[in-house]
C-alpha cells in the first residue's frame, strides 16, 4: 500500500499553533472554531451512535484527537454522561475545556499521546481526523500501526471503533484495520457523481474489536 506524503497536518506543531489561535478567537467571540469534516457527518454520527442499541447512556466514550471538542458537547447535550477526551495537543485541550465550561456539560479532557499507552478500557472509541494526521505524519507506517495496537488494547471486549477519514476509503481502512477488528457498519457520507461514477469525500466506518 503506497503511502501519504508527510505534511505539516501531521506535527505538533502545527496543532498547538492552531488551538492557539481559535483559543484567542473564542475569548474574543464565543466561537469554538471548526467542525472538523463539517457539522453533516458530526450529526451521522451521533445518529448512528443514538440508533445502536448496545450503546448506553453511560456507556464510556473516547474521543482521541478531540480538537474543541464539539462531537462530545453534542453528545451530553444528547444526555450521555460518561465522555472523555484525549488530544496530544495542550491547546485543544485548554479550548475544549473552556467550551464545555461554556456549554455547561461535563466532560473528562486529557493531553495524551495515543501512541504512547492508553491505560483505560472504553465501550466507544471516536475518531475523526486523528488517524489521518497520523498518517501525514513521519514513519506513518509504524504510527498506523501503533495506533491500530493501542485502539485494540484500550477497547473493552467487542467494543467499538467509529473512524472517519478523507484520507483512506473504506475498503483501505477495512484492510489496514481487519488484523484487531472487524468492520461492522458503514456510516452514510455525503457522496459526489463524476464521469459516471459515485464516490465519498469522506468514509466513515464502524470497527468491533476482535476477540483474542
Amino acid at each position: 500500500m503506497e503511502e501519504l506524503n508527510p505534511s505539516e497536518l501531521g506535527t505538533h506543531e502545527y496543532w498547538e499553533d492552531r488551538y492557539k489561535d481559535e483559543i484567542e478567537n473564542f475569548c474574543k467571540n464565543g466561537d469554538p472554531g471548526d467542525i472538523w469534516f463539517g457539522e453533516n457527518i458530526s450529526d451521522q454520527i451521533i445518529q448512528w451512535i443514538n440508533k445502536t442499541n448496545s450503546i448506553k447512556k453511560d456507556s464510556k466514550i473516547v474521543d482521541i484527537g478531540c480538537g474543541n471538542g464539539m462531537l462530545l458537547v453534542q453528545l451530553a447535550e444528547e444526555g450521555y454522561t460518561n465522555l472523555h477526551g484525549l488530544d496530544y495537543s495542550e491547546k485543544a485541550i485548554e479550548l475544549a475545556k473552556a467550551v464545555a465550561q461554556k456549554q455547561k456539560v461535563n466532560i473528562s479532557y486529557v493531553t495524551c499521546n495515543i501512541l504512547e499507552e492508553i491505560k483505560d478500557d472504553y465501550d466507544i472509541i471516536h475518531d475523526k481526523g486523528t488517524y489521518d494526521a497520523i498518517s501525514l505524519s513521519q514513519n506513518a507506517t509504524d504510527h498506523r500501526n501503533k495506533y491500530i495496537e493501542n485502539m485494540y488494547a484500550s477497547l473493552k471486549n467487542d467494543g467499538i471503533l467509529l473512524i472517519t477519514s478523507c484520507n483512506w476509503t473504506q475498503d483501505e481502512l477495512k484492510d489496514q484495520f481487519s488484523k484487531k477488528f472487524e468492520q461492522a457498519e458503514i456510516i452514510p457520507t455525503p457522496q459526489y457523481r463524476f464521469g459516471g461514477k459515485v464516490g465519498s469525500i469522506v468514509s466513515s466506518c464502524v470497527f468491533r474489536k476482535k476477540s483474542k
